[in-house]
């Protein structure tokens, strides 16, 4: 068999994790929309089915996750390093585990009175995944390198705005006379909000490790 057919064999399979981030990256892109229609829904029942629906994007994410493990496996040609593959997979699936964790507490915690930081946050994170959807698919040729970059950059600083938010609303948080047990819930999905954004952060950091590594 000569080089050329031997070539032939693996270097298209190269080519799968693409389709598989971008897969990623699009139910990311459900979630956040998701996300951000809950906490502005009215109806607490409704917004109830709303976050429940993103439990289902999380999971198709974890099993994407897992058939590009599968694939890292299987694969010896990759189109960048092993270890960025698995960071960018990681990071990605974060993000949806830490979406999802933020429904979960607005349902089991009973949070009814959606205040302006979680809306807020559901605006930073809706930006923040719509800017990361953009860098995912533009690893496939990185041909516009101003544009993924410009990418990661509106991330990262997308991310101090949602420090921004944290600090703001924990000030207002301890400084009104709600309900101690209330601000415990509050807090805890704050912070959780705010951790999606780091996971943000994270992915774009990879793909930034990328850029360098490979152009």
């Amino acid at each position: 068999m000569s080089f050329a057919s031997i070539m032939k064999i693996f270097l298209p399979k190269d080519r799968v994790f693409y389709g598989l981030f971008e897969e990623v990256s699009s139910n990311l892109t459900q979630m956040s929309e998701v996300f951000g229609k809950a906490v502005t829904e009215q109806d607490p029942s409704a917004r109830a089915v709303l976050l429940k629906q993103l439990e289902d994007w999380e999971h198709k994410n974890d099993e994407v996750t897992h058939r590009i493990f599968i694939e890292l496996g299987r694969n010896f040609i990759t189109p960048f390093d092993r270890e960025d593959i698995h960071y960018l997979a990681t990071s990605l699936d974060d993000i949806a585990d830490f979406m999802w964790g933020s429904a979960k507490r607005m349902m089991n915690y009973y949070i009814d009175d959606v205040d302006d930081t979680t809306r807020g946050f559901a605006e930073i994170i809706k930006k923040s995944i719509t800017a990361l959807n953009k860098a995912v698919y533009g690893l496939r040729d990185m041909k516009d390198l101003r544009s993924l970059t410009e990418a990661c950059v509106l991330i990262n600083s997308l991310e101090n705005e949602g420090d921004d938010m944290l600090d703001r609303g924990m000030m207002q948080l301890f400084s009104s006379n709600t309900n101690p047990i209330e601000i415990i819930k509050k807090k805890d999905l704050y912070q959780m909000l705010e951790v999606v954004t780091d996971k943000c952060e994270d992915a774009a950091n990879v793909i930034e490790s990328i850029i360098i590594k490979y152009v």
